[in-house]
């Protein structure tokens, strides 16, 4: 029974109205004391004191929900904010410089003739946010703790770019080539967007993908203290800042890992969120206010969230409301009727937000023209420096500002418009304006030509130039800044991959197998061992990979705070906050994050990292694609494994399991490094080579590494897995063919055939190599083909050279060289469709022919599977002999029969072959 002055037990989870009331007379008078106060001081005021009371509670450990919204006003009140260190008149001059030179960058690369583009009115709304950034709070790399990551949004571009122009970092010519950047010259001209591959010396993050700069920005922040934990770099003074827009915030990538941010309380991370309250074509919530949308939504994550929406203009009038009245217009104006202020006039804006008496009482002493300049928080430089200041002071969460802007400010012809988007350039009348609103030094003579109007200097000696250059030195210099110096690391020798290339004898050995095996002794190595960063989506034990889970252990920040269900087990799950693994969950695009991260840590870093992020082969490229494109970008390295690959081996997952065109995928990645491996060997040659490519920074062609990407095909069906072959070409084999197995000896006089075959079609096509000589008398060679991919693109590029240089010797492609003297016709098998076999054809000099598993996959038995796409041995025999009889060396109604011999039309006809050896 409860005593008296007993707390009664509210939760989260109940209210005090679900539990039975101990005390209603007590209950009684705390109502009456409510309506009392509400009949006596009006609903703002006990709203007022409700609050209050819940913010008490909860500081007293009383278990009550947290609030998800606050007022419509700034999170940090006049008399909190801090003392603004920084020259006001000197920076309010800078930013008036860049928003011109941006303005006009953009506009003259839409001269007539030209017209490539260009985002205007995204950087002049966030133009103090940058600048406050700049001059207060990104460390630049030479900073002694450590270099900022900043993640500047992809439309704002030419902001950074005229900053860059001001600092003498970039020329009158460089912001005249903007988005040209072949018409100037290779390396003369300015990427549209933050490509790193593209100025790899400028930017650092590439960022325009709408929704990837989130995600991204969290897996970084979350790197960063990985890398520290471990020990292998000190981090703790670096964070992370990402820009965003209020509509960006739709992706579901954007929104989608905050709770990891939360969860690993990263408050190394800051999130800058530019509401302007316009997306590309309109109002991102005309109805709703999406700023109060996100303060939820983050809240509701346990984020740390700041709102500036108020320039301190607001700040008398909000003094002065005693009632609450003010507060309530902010609370119920949608954003659609902000963004219509935004562009209306003085007198309309007193009739419609100033309606009611009160609120007209407020600014009677206001003119219609102070009306329209009201400022909205983002402009304001004082108090985006509070919320800046308070976000890297806070501790144990990760902190987002919402900072309401007005699209286009400053430029009268595209603020706060719906189709500030598409509005590229100025008229003469624009220019003039602009001018005027930023109080250049610039006469009208030089602005009749609206598309040549000058860039704005003040000189190199200027205060405003000493004042940046001054802020970036004691910053620890310029931002954006890419510098690629990584430490220089020994590769393991012989004896690291010896054992995968010795047979496996009677053992089957599936390709994922070998590869985890080499990856473990890898982990071994006493230079690269604690370099690489396993990665997978909860599925390391799916991928045979438990057996790191003792040693290596799974990173966790907070280590491990329970007992395991299996801690009696040899391979129980262990968590360390040192731990290797990076466990992301059911979350590719998670994964894809730390893959990232951890590849460009030789950049972000100067620390070469090794990922190894190993998955569903089907769950890749098809899912994630964006998310490789932009770690190619970024100029990342490392390991991509699809594993459970092909359309035939995942015997009972069905269709959306069933990988039948990942390798087409990844071909369309120009940094991607593609290899299907058939044997262990095979696999052991190709991470030693990727390993050299992009880690070995002693080569003189590519003093720092080479910029690539390795993508693995491996396979869960266990094979047998011969030993290398002894003379074996290595380089061929690197290249992407090599003979693998002659035809049976006496077969001098017979027909001849080449088989082509990779990754688990291997064992098939020397079961049809076996075939063809007993059964039919035919001569066929199979020929290991380790990378269709890499000989298209060598195939392509002998062409590209040939065409250039029409008067000297042609390179042939290789694929065609090693082909050479073959003869008979080719048969190119895999387990995926057509089509990635058919890359090599046009410079393949046999006749070819493709077997491929084109179409869905489905479940069944791998042998009905490769029956049904006409992919196995019999399969392989038919379409050898058709293609021999097409060459007039076969009987061609022997040949066409076989086809009926063979069952060929009936995947029943295999229903009860039993698989051998299991799943690996």
């Amino acid at each position: 029974m409860a005593r008296p002055g007993d707390r009664p037990a509210i939760t989260a989870e109940g209210t005090a109205s679900q539990l039975p009331d101990i005390d209603p007379e007590e209950t009684r008078e705390w109502l009456d004391s409510l309506d009392g106060l509400l009949a006596e001081s009006g609903e703002h005021r006990a709203r007022f004191i409700m609050l209050k009371l819940l913010e008490h509670a909860r500081e007293n450990r009383i278990g009550l929900p947290a609030l998800r919204s606050s007022d419509y006003i700034n999170t940090i009140p006049p008399e909190k904010e801090p003392w603004f260190p920084g020259d006001e008149h000197v920076e309010r001059r800078i930013r008036a410089y860049i928003r011109w030179n941006a303005a006009v960058m953009v506009s003259k690369a839409n001269r007539k003739g030209l017209e490539v583009g260009g985002h205007i009115a995204t950087y002049q709304s966030a133009a103090s946010l940058y600048e406050v950034g700049f001059n207060h709070f990104f460390r630049g790399k030479d900073h002694p703790g450590g270099g900022d990551q900043v993640y500047l949004q992809g439309h704002a571009s030419p902001g950074i770019y005229a900053r860059a122009y001001l600092e003498g970092r970039l020329d009158d010519a460089k912001l005249d080539a903007f988005r040209q950047e072949v018409s100037h010259g290779p390396g003369n001209g300015l990427s549209s967007y933050p490509h790193p591959r593209l100025m790899p010396n400028f930017w650092e993050f590439p960022t325009v993908s709408m929704g990837l700069t989130g995600i991204n920005s969290i897996y970084q922040a979350r790197f960063n203290r990985y890398l520290h934990n471990r020990g292998i770099t000190d981090t703790s003074q670096q964070r992370v800042w990402a820009f965003l827009g209020d509509g960006e915030m739709a992706e579901p990538e954007s929104l989608g890992a905050i709770g990891v941010a939360a969860r690993e309380g990263l408050d190394n991370l800051t999130w800058v969120i530019n509401c302007n309250l316009q997306q590309l074509d309109g109002p991102v919530r005309g109805n709703g206010k999406i700023i109060q949308e996100l303060e939820s939504t983050f809240l509701g994550a346990g984020w740390n969230v700041i709102k500036v929406l108020w320039g301190r203009g607001w700040d008398p009038l909000l003094a002065k409301d005693s009632d609450g009245v003010l507060v309530n217009k902010m609370n119920t104006t949608p954003d659609g009727q902000f963004q219509t202020y935004s562009v209306e006039s003085g007198d309309f804006i007193r009739k419609n937000f100033f309606d009611d008496p009160r609120l007209a009482k407020m600014v009677a002493d206001l003119s219609d023209d102070d009306l329209t300049k009201l400022p909205r928080g983002g402009h304001d430089y004082r108090k985006v420096y509070a919320a800046f200041k308070a976000a890297t002071e806070h501790v144990g969460q990760p902190t987002v500002i919402l900072a309401q802007t007005i699209k286009g400010w400053t430029i009268e012809a595209l603020e706060g418009r719906n189709a500030t988007h598409q509005m590229k350039k100025l008229t003469s009348k624009d220019l003039k304006s602009f001018r005027d609103r930023l109080y250049l030094d610039i006469p009208d003579s030089a602005l009749e030509d609206p598309y040549n109007p000058p860039y704005y200097h003040p000189g190199a000696d200027s205060d405003e130039i000493s004042y940046m250059l001054e802020r970036r030195k004691a910053l620890g210099g310029f931002l954006p800044e890419r510098r690629a110096k990584p430490k220089s690391i020994t590769l393991p020798g012989d004896k690291a991959y010896a054992p995968l290339l010795a047979s496996a004898g009677d053992n089957k050995v599936a390709t994922t197998q070998a590869f985890v095996r080499l990856l473990r002794d890898l982990m071994k190595d006493p230079e690269i061992g604690k370099r690489i960063v396993p990665i997978a989506p909860d599925e390391f034990r799916t991928f045979g990979m438990d057996s790191m889970f003792p040693t290596a252990k799974i990173y966790s920040p907070h280590g491990q705070n329970y007992d395991s269900v299996d801690r009696k087990l040899l391979l129980s799950w262990k968590e360390s906050a040192q731990g290797q693994l990076l466990h992301e969950g059911i979350s590719e695009a998670g994964a894809m994050g730390s893959t990232t991260a951890a590849g460009t840590a030789y950049a972000t870093h100067g620390e070469p990292m090794i990922p190894v992020y190993i998955f569903y082969s089907m769950f890749g490229f098809q899912r994630t694609g964006d998310s490789i494109w932009a770690m190619a970008d970024q100029l990342g390295r490392g390991f991509l494994i699809g594993a459970t690959a092909g359309r035939t081996t995942l015997t009972g997952e069905g269709l959306q399991h069933a990988d039948g065109h990942s390798p087409l995928l990844a071909a369309s990645n120009p940094a991607i490094v593609h290899y299907d491996p058939a044997f262990a060997y095979e696999v052991a040659h190709i991470v030693r080579d990727g390993l050299r490519r992009m880690y070995d920074y002693g080569s003189d062609e590519h003093p720092g590494g080479e910029n690539v990407i390795y993508y693995l095909t491996v396979y869960n069906e266990p094979v047998p897995q011969p030993g290398e072959p002894e003379g074996l070409d290595v380089a061929a084999l690197l290249k992407g063919i090599y003979r693998y197995a002659d035809a049976p000896d006496g077969a001098e006089d017979r027909p001849k055939a080449q088989i082509l075959a990779s990754g688990v079609s291997m064992p098939d096509a020397l079961k049809a190599q076996q075939i063809l000589a007993d059964d039919h008398g035919v001569a066929a060679t199979v020929w290991s083909v380790t990378s269709w991919n890499e000989l298209r693109r060598d195939a392509v590029e002998a062409d590209e050279w040939n065409r250039a240089h029409g008067t000297e010797e042609p390179r042939v492609p290789f694929v065609t060289r090693a082909l050479e003297g073959a003869e008979g016709p080719v048969i190119a098998v895999s387990d995926y469709m057509r089509e990635v076999q058919d890359q090599i054809q046009p410079w393949v000099p046999n006749r070819y022919h493709s077997l491929g598993t084109d179409g869905f996959g489905f479940a069944d038995t791998r042998a009905a599977a490769r029956r049904y796409f006409n992919t196995d041995a019999p399969s392989i025999v038919v379409g050898t002999l058709q293609a021999l009889a097409a060459d007039g060396q076969f009987d061609h109604d022997t040949a066409a029969k076989a086809y009926d011999t063979y069952q060929l039309g009936d995947p029943t006809a295999v229903a009860d072959v039993a698989q051998e050896g299991g799943d690996a």
